[in-house]
């Protein structure tokens, strides 16, 4: 999808897309073209700019997760939301499927998570160790679907490797086509059912109140209440 049709917002700091599951965010070592790169010469081209065109990378998803990805178009804008990261300044709330019911409505969730880089994959482990991060996040059950499979709602409050994917796992609730942390069967379209459905901040330089929504991919249309949300 071309870079002008998944914009949500822009102004002259940042710019934030909808991201479609399978695009990846930064370059890595598939050496796939990444969204920073097709930004930087979107703008390049439609503002006509001369030479290199700063774009940073404020909130990165997973390459099989959908939603939000918001990028700063300038220097100060991408320090001063960097620190807002560091901060916790920044709401992030996150939609997710799973087949299993979670243990309550409603959930509070901390655990210590290890990342594992051979693997690519998180780990719970028990307690507090030297390698160990604190992830933090609440959800909810927001409806259930004809087909038997929930709808939840979750705030993420840190942003560690895999968080959600692993927590929710580790609930017992993996998430929808999410083969690596337990899910029985992929998506047709090697997707995870997660997406980033809204960040909510102070703009870095009008100090206004700024709140993005994307609208989510397909395979969430099962909840008839998505396209009232």
């Amino acid at each position: 999808m071309p870079v002008q049709d998944q914009i949500l917002y822009e102004d002259n700091h940042l710019l934030a897309l909808n991201k479609q599951a399978g695009q990846i965010v930064q370059g890595d070592k598939t050496g796939d073209v990444c969204m920073a790169d097709e930004i930087k010469a979107f703008l390049k081209q439609r503002d006509g700019k001369p030479g290199n065109v700063f774009c940073g990378v404020v909130h990165r998803i997973d390459r099989p997760v959908s939603g939000v990805c918001l990028f700063a178009k300038t220097g100060k804008a991408l320090s001063r939301m960097n620190d807002m990261v560091k901060d916790r300044q920044i709401e992030k709330i996150y939609w997710a499927i799973t087949r299993n019911k979670p243990p309550r409505e409603a959930g509070h969730l901390e655990d210590w998570l290890v990342r594992n880089e051979r693997q690519n994959k998180s780990y719970v482990v028990a307690g507090k160790r030297g390698d160990a991060k604190l992830a933090v996040l609440d959800y909810r059950v927001v409806t259930v679907s004809e087909g038997g499979y929930y709808l939840l709602e979750v705030v993420l409050h840190t942003g560690r490797h895999h968080q959600i994917r692993c927590q929710l796992a580790n609930m017992g609730c993996p998430i929808k086509g999410d083969l690596k942390y337990g899910a029985p069967r992929s998506n047709p379209d090697a997707s995870i059912s997660l997406h980033a459905r809204s960040i909510s901040f102070t703009h870095p330089v009008r100090q206004e109140p700024v709140h993005i929504l994307a609208a989510p991919p397909q395979s969430f249309e099962m909840f008839s209440c998505v396209s009232t949300m």
